[in-house]
Order: C-alpha cells, then structure tokens, then sequence
C-alpha cells in the first residue's frame, strides 16, 4: 500500500488550490463569462438572491470527469 504524508498531501491541495485560484483570475481579467454561463438559474426576490450556476457545474463536472480520465489512463 502506498504510503503517503499527511504534510505532502495537504502541500499538494494547497499548490492545486492557488493554480485553480489563478485560473479564475485570469479568466476573469480576460472577461470571460466563468460562472455567469447561460443556464445558470438566478432568481432575484424581494429581499433575498437565489443563484445556483447550473450549467458551470455541469462544466466543471466535464472538465473534472477529463481530467481524471487521462490521469487513468493506463497505456
């Protein structure tokens, strides 16, 4: 079984959280309309919001489910 540091573990999330932090920047400099796709449901009522980013979960979802399928890939 692989063995594997709790340090090294929390090291690596934390370096794929500022890589993901720095994507959505840029593409918000960019104007890119990241999670402001249409499809995303946004219901304004009188005094509350809702929204819920429908089709970017559906996005992230298949970017997510790729990404996974070339790391598995076994050649």
């Amino acid at each position: 079984m692989l063995s594997v540091s709790l340090g090294r573990v929390l090291i690596v999330f934390g370096l794929v959280l500022v890589f993901c932090g720095a994507v959505a920047l840029l593409l918000e400099r960019f104007h890119l309309p990241f999670g402001r796709l249409p499809g995303d449901v946004v219901w304004r009522g009188r005094h509350t919001t809702l929204y819920f980013p429908l089709v970017t979960c559906l996005l992230l979802s298949a970017l997510a489910s790729l990404v996974m399928w070339l790391l598995n890939r076994r050649p």
